[in-house]
């Protein structure tokens, strides 16, 4: 089916009238929808639920990004955040940054994630070992990592699954 057969979706201008759309704005409308559907409360018990929330949060983005969700005592979400922007290839992250701001939130734990902008979602031997390193300075205030999903394109991996949180 080629493009041309796709109808424009539109949005308002400025001045209140409809233009077509841009693919920047069709990308940020929904992550508008996903923020709205996954707000304060919403459980992380499932993670099949914990892949798709990041995926749709993380995918098709042209740069890394490091992100979080905060959860409270029975996995329910009290914070998402993008906490580091990185490169085509990489990002800082700074444990210290990401359990200064678990003890802001009150969070009782913390599922991880990021992107590779490659569009692989294979853990690099970088990615597990920020994973032990974020899991040992969570530990220390009593705030346990869950998880850490690496998106590549629409695809996720857990390192969870694979035993290695």
């Amino acid at each position: 089916m080629s493009s041309s057969s796709f109808s424009p979706l539109y949005v308002r201008d400025g001045r209140r009238r409809y233009q077509p759309a841009t693919a920047e704005q069709i990308i940020e409308a929904a992550r508008q929808v996903v923020d709205q559907r996954m707000q304060r409360g919403t459980s992380f018990t499932d993670p099949v639920a914990s892949r798709s929330f990041f995926r749709d949060k993380l995918a098709g983005l042209e740069r890394e990004v490091f992100a979080a969700a905060f959860l409270d005592t029975r996995h329910r979400l009290v914070k998402y955040a993008e906490l580091f922007h990185g490169t085509i290839d990489g990002a800082e992250v700074h444990p210290r940054e990401v359990v200064r701001e678990a003890l802001m939130q009150g969070a009782a734990a913390v599922l991880i994630a990021h992107n590779h902008p490659s569009g692989n979602p294979e853990p690099s031997a970088a990615d597990r070992a920020v994973t032990a390193r974020l899991k040992q300075a969570l530990a220390l205030v009593d705030v346990r990592l869950l998880d850490h999903i690496v998106v590549g394109g629409h695809e996720t991996t857990s390192m969870a699954a694979r035993g290695w949180v």
